[in-house]
This record gives C-alpha cells, sequence and structure tokens, in this order.
C-alpha cells in the first residue's frame, strides 16, 4: 500500500502494522514520503492515537532512522534519565555527575529550551567555552574523562525524531503520546543505555497541565521501553511551582553548584535523590531504594559528585570561574505582595514566559540567550506572607523588563488560607 493509503487508513481508525509504519518512516527520512503526507499522518494520529503496538513499532523505526553511540570496553553500566521539562529544571546538572560519582557511565543528549522550559543546553552554555556539540568520538572521550557528558544530539542519532518534530512544531501536532513516547524513547534508545528513569512533570508550569495526563504518558514510557529492551522507570513529580529558589541559566548552573557540593534547595536535591536511586536499584548498583539513597548522599556530600562535574565541564571545554554573575535585580525588580495571607498558586508557566522576556529563553530557535538574567523565588506554596513582603526577585537588563514584571506579578496567588500542595514527587504505577 502506497503512503497515502496507509495515511487513510489511520485517519480512519485503522491499525498500522510495524512494516507500514517502518516503510512510512524510511521513506519520510530516505525523501520518498514528502513533509505533508507525514505531517497527515501526524495530524491522523493526534486525533486517532497510536496503541502501545504502534508506538513500539513507531519508536523502534526511528531508532532505526540514524546510528547509536558505541559502548565503551570498560565494562561501566550505562544510564540516563529524562524530563519532560519545567522552570528551574537543573536535575540533569546534579544527577548526571552524582550518577559518573557511583561508576555509572551517563552519556547524556539533552535539548535546548523553547518556549517558558528553560533547555540543559542553554544553562550548560552559560559558563563560557562549553561545548554541546561534540561528536560521537568526542562523547566517548569525555565520558572515559568524566563519567558522564551532557550534549546536543550528534547529525546521525535518530534523524527521522528531528525531521519529524519540526513538523509537528509547525503543523500543531505536538501533543500526541504516542508520538512524545517515540520522540524520547528513540534517542534514549540510541544512548545504548541499561536502564531509563522518567520524570515526567505535570501543574502550571509544565506541558501536562493534568496529572492524569501527564500519568498517561508516563505509564506509556514505562511499557514501551521494556518492550525494546531498555528497563524503564517513571515517576510523577509536581510543576505547580519552580524547582529550587532559582529560574534562569547562570542562577541555575550556581545552584547546581550548591546541590553537589552537598547544599542547595531541599527539593532539587530530593528530586534527585529520588530519581537516582531508582536507577541505582534497576541496575543492582544497590540492594534497596533506602541504601540507593544513602550512597547518593554521601557522593553528594563528600565533593565526589562536584568533582564529577568539574571534570566534565572541562572535559567539554568549559571555564567554571567565568561563569556570569547574575544580572543586578533593578529598581522595581522585587515583586511585593499586596495584602496578608498564604501562598495559594504560582502560574509557574508565567514565570517562565517573564524569563523569556528578559532574554534568557528563546521564542524562536534562531533567539539569543542572556544567561544572566533569571528570577529567585522568596516564597515557596504555602508560606504565610503579610502585605510588602518581597515574594520573589527578577535578575534582569533593560530588555523586556517591563512585560516580565507585568507578567511576574500576576503570578503568584495570594489567599485567606493556605493551599493543599500534595507531594513533590510519586512514582507512576497504574496512575
Amino acid at each position: 500500500m502506497h503512503a497515502a493509503g496507509l495515511i487513510e487508513k489511520k485517519r480512519d481508525g485503522g491499525k498500522l502494522s510495524p512494516e507500514e509504519i517502518d516503510a512510512l518512516i524510511q521513506g519520510f527520512v530516505h525523501g520518498t514520503v514528502l513533509d505533508y503526507q507525514i505531517a497527515a499522518l501526524a495530524m491522523a494520529i493526534v486525533c486517532r492515537g497510536l496503541d502501545i503496538d504502534e508506538t513500539a513499532a513507531l519508536t523502534q523505526s526511528m531508532l532505526k532512522s540514524g546510528g547509536v553511540l558505541p559502548r565503551l570496553t570498560d565494562g561501566a553500566l550505562r544510564v540516563d534519565k529524562h524530563s519532560t521539562g519545567g522552570v528551574g529544571d537543573k536535575v540533569s546538572l546534579v544527577l548526571a555527575p552524582l550518577l559518573a560519582a557511583c561508576d555509572l557511565a551517563v552519556p547524556m543528549i539533552s535539548g535546548r529550551g523553547l518556549g517558558t522550559s528553560g533547555g540543559t543546553l542553554d544553562k550548560l552554555e552559560s559558563i563560557p567555552g562549553f561545548r554541546t556539540d561534540l561528536s560521537a568520538d568526542e562523547i566517548a572521550s569525555v565520558l572515559c574523562r568524566a563519567g558522564c557528558v551532557i550534549t546536543g544530539a550528534t547529525a546521525d542519532l535518530v534523524p527521522a525524531d528531528r525531521k519529524l518534530y519540526a513538523l509537528r512544531d509547525v503543523t500543531g501536532t505536538v501533543p500526541s503520546i504516542g508520538l512524545i513516547t517515540a520522540s524520547i524513547l528513540s534517542k534514549k534508545l540510541a544512548e545504548s543505555l541499561d536502564a531509563l528513569v522518567l520524570d515526567v512533570k505535570w501543574g502550571s508550569g509544565a506541558f501536562m497541565r493534568r496529572r492524569e495526563d501527564a500519568a498517561a504518558l508516563a505509564r506509556t514510557m514505562a511499557e514501551v521501553g521494556p518492550r525494546l529492551g531498555l528497563p524503564t522507570h517513571a515517576i510523577l513529580s509536581q510543576m505547580n511551582q519552580p524547582l529550587g529558589r532559582v529560574a534562569g541559566n547562570a542562577v541555575e548552573v550556581r545552584e547546581a553548584i550548591e546541590a553537589l557540593r552537598g547544599g542547595g534547595p531541599a527539593d532539587l536535591r530530593e528530586l534527585c535523590l529520588a530519581l537516582g536511586s531508582r536507577l541505582l536499584v534497576q541496575v543492582r548498583r544497590a540492594p534497596s531504594l533506602d541504601e540507593a539513597r544513602r550512597e547518593l548522599s554521601t557522593r553528594l556530600d563528600s565533593g565526589q559528585a562536584m568533582e564529577r562535574f568539574e571534570q566534565m565541564v572541562a572535559a567539554q571545554g568549559g571555564d567554571l570561574a567565568a561563569l556570569p554573575a547574575a544580572a543586578p535585580a533593578p529598581q522595581g525588580g522585587e515583586i511585593c505582595s499586596g495584602r496578608t495571607g498564604f501562598v495559594a498558586a504560582i502560574d509557574t508557566a508565567a514565570l517562565g514566559a517573564a524569563i523569556v522576556q528578559l532574554g534568557g529563553g528563546r521564542l524562536q530557535v534562531t533567539d539569543r540567550i542572556d544567561p544572566s538574567v533569571g528570577l529567585e523565588m522568596l516564597v515557596r506554596l504555602g508560606d504565610a506572607v503579610v502585605a510588602g513582603q518581597p515574594l520573589l526577585r527578577l535578575f534582569a537588563r533593560e530588555r523586556g523588563f517591563a512585560e516580565a514584571r507585568r507578567l511576574a506579578s500576576g503570578a503568584i496567588v495570594i489567599s485567606d488560607a493556605p493551599p493543599h500542595i500534595g507531594p513533590l514527587w510519586e512514582d507512576c504505577r497504574d496512575g
């Protein structure tokens, strides 16, 4: 059946076989299936969905479209984590060197920010000289030196995903659990991993606002990964307020360094320990989650994780001593409470949008980033506040300041009663 017939079959609610999916994807990569045909297929998938069999087949075909990272000969177990993204999420900067300090290899392929979620590569590029465009040979070299590497995808890794995502982005077909799953897992499978942990976020600053939608995505990925030979565990975490105290680029690197030295915000440390402990148990480096948490805590508090971070930064050309300071808080850069009460809600996406207005994020891929701007949260959900008390501080220059201040001013809701907050994270099991 030709591409048009397969697309019509899916649009009519039919199930595509692995061979049919592979014909469409490989044809797309090699130019025999055209962009507008794959755009129509993506729209049919958004409308009709993909079942688990189809999602696994799509993931496998996308993986097959390119090469994979070779395994090293040192025998180190290879692990990674993926987050669906959020404001202030600097977990990767802490977790990769922390796992490396436990003698695991972490070949982390990361992305850039677009919209209100910050990108791991943008944060690391705030370190002068830090390279995120490593070749496969360079990735292997950094892994040997530091035990971890954080870089962008090479041109040979999953080209089908790169082409398909570009189409989805401009055709409004991003929100599909099957397409999201295939996009994420195909790239992680290309890293030749022994185990993967997923941090699927929900809330006011997450791609998935509703917990039940995040749980559905988490369950799908946790089922498809093992089908394709990759042990996968998922947790759900709240993004109803920024993670940690600060959000931006250079300011998040500094906060990650605090955590790597045994300090930093409690929520950042907790999420790193939760994700890391599940990986250690998955690869049998620890007999229980409690033992795993103790080992990870020791590696943080002893400075061993920080040593790995410094080795990775040096191996990727970065100069930590030259990390930019935060832009000075301008006049009017502190947002204060207009009344006495409790912090009842935080529009975290609005705070992310404020950072973008300041130049700390992108509206388009070509936008340049100012690494020194961002914000600092001075309160958390549930805190009691009084009228006139500072709620947050902007690190800003003149660019976009008025609009950023407007967005930030309306992002924090004060009420008469404290809210129900719920846990920072939970294991995703049956939803």
